[in-house]
């Protein structure tokens, strides 16, 4: 069965549990009570070998590791990195100079030859084909 990596935004982001039940897919959701070693090889190893490797952007981003991860993951494995900016998370919004900026990597992505959505049940549609 395919397999979908949910990567991006974590800080108590309710985006995995609004896709979860849209897919007909196996997940890999990596957000762990307690994060560690183990829990970072386990990450590596599901990027790794899923189907698919989503990253969702919302802005309860605090950190920038995931936009690192998916310009990677658009480099090397274009064909199956889907990218997903979300604008408002719980009424957290983006300000135009963020969305000017992660519109940038949108296009980065999108020539990288990886796959750009707008919403989440498009990323569905998509990956339960």
């Amino acid at each position: 069965m395919k397999k979908i990596f949910l990567g991006g935004t974590c800080n108590n982001s309710k985006w995995r549990e609004e896709i979860k039940p849209l897919l007909n897919i196996e997940y890999f959701d990596p957000i762990v009570p307690d994060w560690d070693e183990e829990s970072y090889q386990r990450e590596l190893f599901e990027r790794e070998t899923s189907n698919y490797v989503l990253y969702t952007i919302t802005p309860k981003l605090t950190g920038v590791y995931s936009i690192a991860e998916i310009i990677e993951d658009s480099n090397k494995r274009p064909e199956k990195t889907i990218f997903v900016v979300l604008s408002e998370d719980e009424g957290t919004k983006f300000d135009k100079f963020q969305l000017d900026s992660l519109n940038a990597v949108k296009k980065m992505v999108i020539k990288n030859g990886a796959t750009v959505f707008d919403d989440l049940a498009s990323v569905a549609e998509f990956v339960n084909k």
